[in-house]
């Protein structure tokens, strides 16, 4: 029971408060072993699993567990065919993925494994190399190895901004190139020929020559699975579609002997799994792989990254929504463990899958737990099912992967970045058609480097505004958004949304002459005196943007401006102050925001009228230079001290000597200046 004692405040008041327990505020917490660290660290779904799992979720993750299983055998041992490997090697592939990625994964709903766009890449990389069966199954497990090494290397340099270096539309005409590989690559399979070509148009016109030989029963048997999919999956689409022509197909070539009439067929399944080792290649091999397996790399975990922002995990009450997200750089670690250890069982390289995550989702899974139970499936094929398989025609696993190409094509995606900006549109094409004529893994680079020319344009050329007052609404805002924006005479803020460097301060020079060229023409009796650069947006500079401030500056002194900077930070005035430009300008022309920067130039021009040439126009800084250098060329006075006049003086002789028309002018462009803004 607590005891409950009487506090003095230190007034005449007493508050009556009970003591409560004393927490343990670990104040000498005990190390934990870096090496279990480390393990903790690596497996964030495992202790998920292990930790906070509710027995709730079983059923929901048993259902969506056996339907991905369902979904999900007979796509695997279809793209085996994409990378030429036995079929068995796609559910050993499927198996330690599944596994290793519940263990290591940050996301609770992610499918990971064999993936038709990332099995492409990989086969085609290999067929460069050799087209030799057991040779290629030796260097896909080494690929394999290496993709995760990448991964490893670039979670070490912090490397996760990778995932941002394909944007939506460049991986959509990506996927649709990548597609349209697939199809080209099956033809052989559905037909019944051989087809020979490394390049997609060497395949069609090779395609072309053995049509003819076509055979007739293999076709029937591809087209009648391809169409059972695509009839089930209309009528029902919750149904495993795949699963059911798979099975369907094995039943009617048992039944009508479609072995002995020609059709080839997957053959003997091994039973069990193999022991982990590591691929038996040479040095030269490895090194042939380095650079394939790196654009796979790049582009798995791309896919990886945005199939975790699709599909968020399940919300659990209470949780916070920052414990939902997928760490990028815990998504590293797990995508180079399950690639290793997919490489160490002979597999081939993995991502996540957009369907079968779907189905997942829709099976309202909860956790990875699903994904083992999937794995247990798969482990039961192996086991059991192996021999039943045998007898399944290759042309029905080419008809799965027909299917899995019409699921790459995003019609409504084309459609929708239509209606956004037909830009968008333009750079799915460009990397949709430089995928399909120079192949994916160049595919894969042409994508980036567009990604990253977009990127140098936006930042090259930025968006700008000029901000002024809108009557009725607080702030400053770009005038060219509002017809009855306004301006104080004589002062120009100008915005630049970007960070300088060497690519765009030419670009700010000129846009800033422009405006001021635009001033000075549309108001000729109150020309510009200050131009604040809004330096907000300008995040960071270099030594090029610095040298080409200090030449604005030059060219605006020239003109009789000043040149100043508001929304000055801390990260940004610490470089131009090394680089000479806060001496160039003066403390005084620096100010922390809008408001104060417009009341410190009223204030100054209050007390710096602008000087009136002889028509009455306010005089220009080449007019009063030029009249300077009229005085000093024409005034002749022995006494050298004579030649000073005092300001007071001078300015009390101009008064007296200007007539009552001049003083009117002086007073009307005074008035002009700090009274009433005009409207741009």
């Amino acid at each position: 029971m607590s005891e409950r004692i009487e506090v003095s405040t230190g007034a005449d008041d007493v508050t009556d408060m009970a003591r409560h327990k004393a927490i343990d505020y670990d104040l000498n917490p005990q190390h934990t072993h870096w090496v279990l660290a480390a393990l903790q660290a690596a497996t964030p779904g495992l202790h998920f699993l292990t930790h906070r799992y509710q027995r709730s979720w079983w059923r929901n993750d048993l259902i969506a567990g056996l339907a991905v299983a369902a979904y999900l055998i007979p796509q695997v041992m279809a793209y085996t065919a994409i990378v030429n490997v036995p079929p068995v090697y796609g559910l050993y592939t499927a198996l330690i993925a599944l596994v290793l990625y519940a263990a290591m994964g940050s996301s609770r709903v992610l499918s990971v494994g064999p993936e038709s766009t990332i099995a492409l890449l990989a086969g085609m990389a290999i067929a460069t190399i050799t087209t030799d069966p057991a040779k290629v199954l030796v260097l896909s497990a080494a690929m394999s190895i290496l993709v995760g090494v990448w991964c490893l290397i670039a979670r070490a340099f912090r490397l996760g901004v990778m995932a941002d270096l394909l944007s939506q539309p460049l991986l959509i005409g990506y996927l649709a190139g990548a597609a349209v590989l697939m199809v080209v690559g099956q033809l052989g399979k559905m037909t019944g020929t051989h087809v020979e070509g490394e390049s997609i148009v060497d395949q069609v016109r090779g395609f072309v020559d053995v049509v003819g030989e076509a055979h007739l029963i293999t076709v029937y048997a591809g087209l009648a699975t391809l169409a059972f999919i695509l009839i089930v999956h209309w009528v029902k689409p919750r149904w495993p579609a795949a699963l059911l022509a798979v099975i369907g197909a094995t039943i009617a070539a048992i039944a009508l002997d479609l072995v002995n009439r020609g059709v080839a067929e997957v053959g003997k399944i091994p039973s069990g799994l193999p022991m982990p080792s590591l691929p038996a290649i040479s040095g030269a091999e490895w090194q042939s792989l380095m650079l394939p397996a790196l654009g796979v790399a790049v582009l798995a975990y791309s896919d990886n990254m945005l199939g975790a922002r699709a599909f968020p995990s399940p919300e659990i009450p209470g949780e916070r929504p920052s414990e939902r997200a997928v760490d990028p750089q815990v998504e590293l670690v797990a995508l180079g463990g399950v690639h290793i250890g997919v490489g160490l069982f002979g597999g081939f390289p993995v991502s996540s899958s957009g369907s079968r995550t779907a189905l997942a989702v829709a099976s309202r899974a909860r956790s990875q737990m699903y994904s083992l139970i999937a794995a247990l499936c798969v482990l039961l094929v192996l086991f059991v099912a192996g021999p039943l398989m045998e007898h399944l025609p290759q042309a029905s696993l080419g008809a799965v992967v027909l299917y899995a190409a019409t699921k790459l094509v995003e019609g409504r995606e084309f459609a929708r970045m239509w209606r956004f900006r037909k830009r968008e549109v333009l750079l799915a094409l460009v990397t949709l058609f430089g995928t399909i004529w120079l192949g994916l893994l160049a595919g894969v680079g042409v994508a980036i480097a567009i990604s990253l020319l977009e990127m140098a344009q936006r930042l090259a050329r930025p968006h700008d505004a000029v901000l002024g007052r809108v009557p009725g609404v607080a702030g400053m805002h770009d005038t060219a958004d509002y017809d009855d924006a306004e301006t104080l005479p004589g002062l120009v803020i100008y915005r630049y949304e970007a960070p300088l460097f060497f690519a765009n301060v030419g670009d700010l020079q000129r846009r800033a002459q422009r405006v001021l060229d635009k001033e000075f023409h549309g108001y000729p009796e109150a020309p510009p005196r200050w131009f604040l650069l809004n330096v907000e947006a300008n995040t960071e500079v270099d030594v090029t943007a610095c040298d080409g401030l200090k030449d604005l500056y030059d060219d605006f002194q020239a003109q009789g401006v000043k040149l100043g900077l508001v929304r000055l930070k801390q990260d940004l005035y610490l470089p131009l102050r090394r680089a000479g430009i806060i001496d160039l300008l003066g403390e005084d022309m620096l100010f922390p925001t809008l408001p104060v920067a417009e009341e410190a130039y009223v204030a100054w021009a209050e007390t710096n009228p602008p000087e009136l040439a002889a028509d009455g126009e306010p005089e220009t800084a080449a007019d009063a230079e030029a009249t300077a250098d009229d005085a000093e060329a024409t005034h002749v006075d022995a006494n050298p001290e004579s030649r000073e006049t005092n300001p007071d003086e001078k300015a009390t002789e101009a008064s007296a000597g200007a007539t009552p028309a001049a003083a009117e002018d002086a007073d009307l462009a005074h008035s002009r200046l700090v009274g009433a803004p005009h409207t741009v």
